[in-house]
């Protein structure tokens, strides 16, 4: 069985102060009587976390011409979307019986 670890909550620290010392030297003499201490140690990871999005963006252009030439396509005739059609006059606006 896998246990989920422990997360504490995020630790913020002092402000660094940096000290500049002084030293002299005077010999003193020591007496170091000794204990053995057992010492248990737990480990933590420290995990960062750099959460990144991600957008796209799709941009589209277009451009309308006014071509002084022959129509691209055949000009309508009466009765099939032309004039007197079913479309009415000005189906293809500037062609026809009374355009170009």
């Amino acid at each position: 069985m896998h246990c989920r670890p422990r997360v504490m909550a995020p630790i913020i620290h002092p402000t660094k102060h940096c000290c500049v010392n002084n030293y002299s030297e005077t010999i003193v003499p020591h007496i170091h009587p000794q204990h053995t201490t057992i010492v248990n140690h737990e480990h933590f990871k420290h995990q960062h976390y750099f959460p990144q999005s991600t957008s796209v963006v799709n941009e589209v252009t277009n451009q309308h011409f006014a071509s002084l030439g022959p129509a691209p396509f055949p000009r309508p005739r009466p009765g099939f979307g032309g004039f007197g059609g079913p479309g009415g006059p000005g189906v293809f606006p500037g062609y026809g019986p009374f355009g170009r």
